[in-house]
């Protein structure tokens, strides 16, 4: 098991850096910020930009994996964003971990769009088949019916082998089935936070049947599951997997159970959401987290 830890971007970077130092001194695999013009979870909370504060917590990390959770349409346009990943991969030194998603009804709104879901959908796959042409060819033409590319130059390129097709890793949220074989086509990982449950027993199921849906579609595809990583965001279950060590690795556990390769927690907030303790924390880190990798 590989372990992630979310710092909200709400910090002013005097705050933050010593945040993301932290989470490399614990011994988290990677850390993940979200990526959003508003955050429906914190409203009212300042906001700051993933790009540039990933980008800043490349520069006093060297080790830990780095990524958007997740990265939508909702807020970039594949052109664009594939500049702002290639130099984020550079300046991480390949620890970039690229995580997309169909985004938010809220960041969707903001940015005064009124697509009905099946829409979004569709321009989230039309979204992510042009980023990974862009993030593995060159002179990249595309004629879509959300975006169009005019003979895009794509340099300096691919800068590591780790991903598919010779790009950044690829970690595709999903849960519905078109998402989810989205995600197995193009993915190098799976990304999911369930679904929405009123306790903890529900959650899970819903998370069992996401991983069922994920083995049959690798199945349909022919592909093998070996290498295909599976991300579970802990936090999205009624309980926070840091209101103590004992829920922590009771989750951590569950989520061994059904497959999932990574999870990734919360940094501990005073308020909620995600509220808790830096003892908790730290306790995880230094029994719970040696234990189960």
């Amino acid at each position: 098991m590989r372990f992630g830890l979310t710092i909200l971007p709400e910090h002013p970077w005097s705050e933050a850096a010593p945040m993301w130092r932290e989470a490399e001194r614990m011994g988290f695999d990677h850390a993940w910020t979200f990526d959003h013009v508003v955050w429906g979870g914190l409203p009212e909370s300042p906001w700051f930009g993933a790009v540039p504060t990933l980008a800043a917590a490349a520069a006093v990390t060297e080790r830990i994996g780095l990524g958007t959770f997740v990265s939508s349409p909702n807020n970039h346009h594949p052109v664009q964003f594939m500049r702002e990943v290639l130099a984020l991969d550079d300046i991480s030194g390949g620890r970039f971990l690229l995580g997309i998603g169909t985004g938010g009804d809220l960041d969707s709104r903001i940015m005064g769009e009124d697509l009905p879901l099946r829409d979004r959908v569709a321009r989230f796959h039309e979204f992510t088949d042009l980023l990974d042409r862009l993030l593995t060819d060159d002179h990249v033409d595309a004629d879509g019916r959300f975006y169009s590319a005019r003979d895009v130059r794509t340099l300096p390129g691919p800068v590591r082998g780790a991903g598919t097709g010779n790009r950044v890793p690829l970690v595709v949220a999903a849960n519905g089935p078109k998402a989810v074989r989205l995600a197995v086509e193009r993915g190098d990982g799976w990304m999911t936070y369930g679904g929405n449950a009123d306790t903890d027993d529900e959650w899970w199921a819903l998370v069992a049947g996401l991983g069922r849906r994920v083995d049959d579609t690798l199945a349909e595809a022919g592909r093998d599951g070996a290498g295909f990583a599976r991300y579970l965001n802990l936090d999205s279950a009624p309980t926070f997997s840091l209101s103590s060590t004992a829920a922590f690795e009771d989750a951590v556990g569950r989520a061994a159970e059904l497959g999932f390769t990574d999870v990734i927690t919360h940094w501990p907030r005073t308020t909620e959401p995600f509220l808790g303790t830096r003892d908790v924390l730290d306790e995880v880190v230094a029994d719970v987290i040696p234990r189960l990798r």
